[in-house]
């Protein structure tokens, strides 16, 4: 069975405790003990008045003394929160400097954008997203598409982006071909799936090409938190190996995690000897590794191109809409209010 065969099992830490135990001595006399306690007590005494001696020392040189009014005025009340650069509502489009472009693979970049000031967090929130906006030269409008960043939500100073070029996408070639210190206005968030702590038992997501972004900010913020208890697993489509974005970061949650983390990959172009799913991502395959639709608590996320919404769970019919649920998860069994599409 597939998730059998994909699926690693994880080595054991193992810890060893040492134990410390004394046991009373038995029979003898009793005076040495009685000498040694003694000598224990005058040594005491002696520390004790030494010890005295010095405190009241330190006292009257100032040490120990209670804080002046001038020096408790300098101690703040509370610590701030880093600032946010993304506030949302009628803040407006924020251009922010390229730092720098980083080849991931023959059409990946990894770009990573300053924020206005090395002290803000994005101020973007599990799950959200965020606008970026460019008009070429001869672009009658501007074209304006959602980036999930990378980066953690409370990484201060910059923002990460894992951007795939796509053939006459004219926002993923305008940022494969930015250099260095141009700027890109962005503005958001854009709130997506509201997720708080242990909100589900389990979750899927089906993921295609550059659709894992926001199935990543979800991991996480999941893994992230030692009280969480949320389950993933992981169904990640692509055309070959190389186009298997963040697998590294997934590598690690999966040995981080074994009981609560696993993930699935299915190629179109396997290599030879590749030991999992081969093709597209279909119906048997879903059905061995997705938790069962009878599930309680359970939540089946959704994202990646136009033809994989279709024939995975139908597509939504506006940002803001859903629409109904259709294609292999409804054939299995899954209901709309189980399934979440990005």
């Amino acid at each position: 069975m597939l998730a059998r065969s994909v699926f690693r099992s994880a080595v054991p830490f193992k810890s060893n405790v040492r134990r410390y135990a004394t046991e009373p001595s038995k029979g003898g006399s009793s005076v040495p003990i009685y000498a040694g306690l003694a000598a224990v007590a005058g040594l005491g005494g002696y520390y004790y008045l030494s010890r005295t001696g010095q405190a009241g020392n330190a006292a009257q040189a100032g040490f120990g003394a209670p804080a002046s009014s001038k020096e408790e005025s300098t101690v703040p009340n509370s610590v701030e929160k880093p600032s946010a650069a993304f506030t949302g509502g009628d803040q407006g489009w924020i251009d922010l400097k390229l730092e720098s472009s980083e080849e991931i693979n023959h059409n990946t970049r990894r770009l990573r954008f300053a924020l206005p000031d090395t002290e803000n967090i994005s101020g973007l929130h599990i799950a959200s997203a965020i606008l970026t906006k460019y008009k070429g030269p001869e672009q009658e409008k501007p074209t304006i598409r959602p980036y999930t960043p990378v980066s953690d939500e409370d990484t201060k100073g910059y923002l990460d982006f894992v951007i795939k070029r796509y053939p006459n996408g004219p926002m993923s070639e305008h940022l494969h071909n930015m250099n260095h210190g141009q700027r890109l206005d962005f503005k958001g968030p854009i709130p997506k799936y509201p997720w708080n702590e242990n909100k589900h038992d389990h979750i899927a997501l089906i993921a295609g090409g550059t659709g894992i972004t926001p199935m990543y900010q979800l991991c996480r913020a999941i893994f992230n938190n030692p009280n969480e208890k949320t389950k993933v697993t992981l169904v990640f489509g692509n055309i070959s190996e190389e186009d298997i974005l963040l697998k590294r970061e997934l590598e690690d949650l999966e040995n981080t995690y074994p009981q609560r983390f696993r993930a699935f990959y299915v190629l179109d172009n396997p290599p030879e000897g590749w030991m999992q799913g081969k093709g597209r991502i279909d119906k048997k395959l879903l059905k061995t590794v997705l938790p069962e639709p009878k599930s309680e608590n359970l939540k089946v996320f959704v994202c990646g191109p136009p033809g994989m919404y279709k024939a995975i769970s139908g597509a939504k019919k506006s940002p803001s809409d859903q629409g109904d649920l259709a294609g292999i998860l409804s054939e299995l069994g899954y209901t709309k209010e189980q399934v979440y599409k990005f």
